[in-house]
């Protein structure tokens, strides 16, 4: 006579069981990737001052190897010759620049560094004008301690929050290097790319080579991925450099023709920012447009004018720039690539983050789609 042995958990039970277990993996594989990028973090603030130009000039490197290649086979001349030839024409262009557009465009940056205790000001007494019960009431809850203490710890965190966007150029100008480290980093980015410029062979040639712990297949999907990765970090900075210079000769012509004050600084300052997407329009609309209304022959036809502009640039960027130059190669949403940019900020602990998160946003996107489609799908 046989008995069937009873089941130790009911359905329920196992279900139950199942779950915690399915949650327990999903929380460590959270704890996990936090401690990753955590660390990964921790390293980039330390090391900043050695991975700031090596990206740099690596950066560089992938966008200009074309260009030294171009050289190399259509004038018939040895490599190291063609780089010295694309820095040549690169000096030539730099000494243009300096005698005509440069001090222009300095002598306004400084101006506008002194401008702005005045813009402060007058924005302070514009409202004192128009809305005096507004600042009445926020200057008699700012006398109340527990609202100035909770102001004063807002303010701290700001400005704990700005050293913390750009702790690399912080550490580089006020370090243990201080100015001279700074000037020292800056000058050894042409000699990192002067030699990552004199290889002619692709990044990832031997790269097969050196996985060969993994099985085959596996090892061709992970060389597939960094193909990928750099393809779209070449892409990127290519199209964004390109279309950021284009933005900000418009905005300059634009503001300058319109009458802004530091217009064509001003002009080409934001459009340079926007390689960090939406950063130089954030900051623009934010400095301009109180600049254009309060500025002694503007008011609030000078800032329409502005925001017109503004308009304008973003239409021909969205419509015409973008799609021409970069095309899709990111693929990702504008709400994705917002999120991405302070995800990737916090990430890493600052500004390389932000300057890297549609790259990285867009590499991550492809490997997920690639392990579901290869791995996930086929269990």
């Amino acid at each position: 006579m046989s008995a069937e042995n009873p089941s130790l958990l009911t359905p329920a039970q196992r279900k139950l069981v199942g779950f915690a277990l399915s949650f327990g993996a999903v929380c460590a594989i959270g704890a996990l990737a936090y401690f990753i990028f955590a660390g990964v973090a921790l390293f980039v603030a330390t090391f900043a001052n050695v991975i700031w130009p090596l990206a740099v000039a690596g950066i560089l490197a992938l966008i200009l190897r074309p260009v030294v290649s171009v050289f190399e086979h259509r004038l018939k001349i040895r490599r190291p010759i063609a780089v010295v030839l694309l820095y040549g024409i690169f000096l030539l262009i730099f000494a243009g620049s300096i005698f005509a557009v440069v001090p222009a465009i300095v002598g306004q940056i400084l101006d506008f560094a002194m401008y702005v205790p005045t813009l402060w000001e007058k924005s302070v007494l514009w409202g004192e004008a128009h809305f005096p019960e507004w600042l009445a009431v926020t200057r008699r809850y700012l006398e109340n301690p527990h609202i100035k203490s909770i102001v004063d710890g807002l303010t701290e965190q700001a400005q704990n929050l700005a050293g913390h966007i750009a702790p690399s150029l912080k550490q580089a100008g006020a370090g243990i290097f201080g100015f001279f480290g700074f000037v020292v980093l800056l000058a050894i980015i042409p000699v990192y790319l002067f030699f990552f410029l004199l290889s002619d062979k692709e990044p990832t040639r031997n790269l097969s080579k050196h996985l060969s712990f993994l099985k085959l297949e596996h090892r061709n999907d992970v060389v597939f991925l960094i193909k990928e990765f750099l393809s779209i970090l070449v892409a990127f900075f290519r199209g964004q450099i390109v279309i950021g210079l284009i933005m900000g000769v418009l905005m300059a012509i634009g503001f300058s023709i319109a009458g802004l004050k530091f217009g064509l600084a001003l002009g080409l300052i934001i459009g340079l920012l926007n390689i960090v997407p939406y950063l130089g329009s954030i900051l623009g609309l934010s400095v301009v447009l109180p600049l254009a209304f309060l500025q002694p022959d503007g008011g609030v036809s000078l800032m329409l004018i502005c925001l017109g502009v503004f308009a304008a640039v973003q239409f021909v960027e969205g419509w015409f720039l973008t799609p021409q130059i970069m095309g899709h190669q990111t693929g990702l949403h504008p709400v994705a690539i917002i999120v991405a940019v302070f995800f990737w900020g916090q990430a890493l602990g600052g500004i390389l983050g932000m300057v890297l998160a549609v790259p990285l946003t867009a590499f991550f996107v492809t490997a997920w789609r690639l392990l579901r489609k290869k791995y996930i799908s086929a269990s």
